[in-house]
């Protein structure tokens, strides 16, 4: 049986076990008589308005302990983490707001990974638009080895648009978080940008890669021969966030090259590491890839043998 038919019947019973009681119950009420009825409430009687966005609260600071001991720290633990805890309970369950949060912060997540990132963006960002050999976001879910791919329009569609062997080639992915994507490109893009050129260092071209898995740069780095490749995309999110991008960077990437050549900047969203920072960051870390001609643990290598 599958997940729909399972919900349908759980939902078929719970109807009846209802309906069954209020049958029950009204044969054992008596019916008072027409003229002490009220009337029911007409829909204008309804007030009308918007419930407030409950995603909006800051965990770090909500505490919702009753009376507790060390209120201070409970509230200097919370700052310290994304943890949800000094949550409160009523009896042995989690309060009402408590349950909706989780269930809104889930909602969040499952919206980030199923949805896609919008194609006005793409193009008000000027990005070189490509797809991997995915057809549909299920394939791309259910099938990760095509998330690393392209067929042979894609690729020389990034052939034709980009420069042949750049220094730097910068790649954006959607991953499984089109919100992360929203969320951070257009602030750690100009970061990296404006860090790069304070080394001497630039980039043309940014490809987009819609249905992107990490491995999808190997086949780019190949493509355009770029000395180093960097990737930004959206990660795979959580309850904490569903807005978290990661840069993945690596010296001549090639394809089925050990993930030991990588080296990755993650968390970057809001409430990790803010884009502008993140970006800054990434500059820095480019430059000393063009320096050493390494990547990921290589480059550690070269770094701790030069200190």
């Amino acid at each position: 049986m599958d997940e729909k038919a399972l919900k349908t019947m759980i939902e078929s019973i719970l109807s009846d076990m209802v309906n069954e009681k209020e049958d029950k119950a009204t044969e054992n009420t008596p019916v008072a008589p027409a003229e002490n009825k009220k009337p029911a409430a007409a829909p204008s009687d309804v007030e009308e308005g918007e419930l407030p966005d409950i995603t909006e609260i800051n965990l770090r600071k909500q505490l919702l302990v009753p009376n507790p001991e060390d209120r201070e720290g409970y509230l200097r633990m919370k700052a310290n983490t994304p943890a949800r805890i000094g949550i409160g309970r009523t009896g042995t369950r989690y309060l009402t707001s408590t349950s909706l949060r989780f269930r809104a912060d889930h909602a969040a997540a499952q919206d980030a990974v199923f949805s896609d990132v919008d194609p006005e963006l793409v193009k008000e960002m000027g990005f070189v638009s490509t797809q991997t050999i995915c057809q549909s976001k299920d394939e791309f879910l259910t099938r990760p080895d095509h998330g690393r791919k392209f067929d042979d329009e894609n690729i020389k569609k990034i052939k034709d648009n980009t420069k042949a062997h750049p220094t730097v080639q910068l790649v954006v992915g959607d991953g499984l978080s089109s919100a992360a994507v929203e969320s951070n490109i257009k602030n750690v893009i100009p970061a990296i940008k404006q860090g790069l050129k304070t080394h001497q260092l630039d980039f043309d071209e940014v490809i987009y890669v819609k249905y992107c898995r990490v491995p999808a740069m190997d086949v780019i780095g190949e493509v355009t021969d770029a000395d180093v490749v960097c990737l930004l995309v959206g990660e795979r999110p959580g309850l904490v966030t569903a807005e978290s991008m990661s840069a993945y960077i690596a010296y001549k990437p090639t394809v089925g090259m050990p993930e030991a050549r990588r080296t990755v900047v993650s968390n970057i969203h809001d409430g990790g590491t803010p884009a502008v920072e993140a970006g800054a960051y990434v500059a820095d870390i480019i430059k000393k890839m063009v320096d050493y001609k390494a990547s990921g643990m290589d480059l550690r290598k070269a770094e701790k043998k030069e200190n």
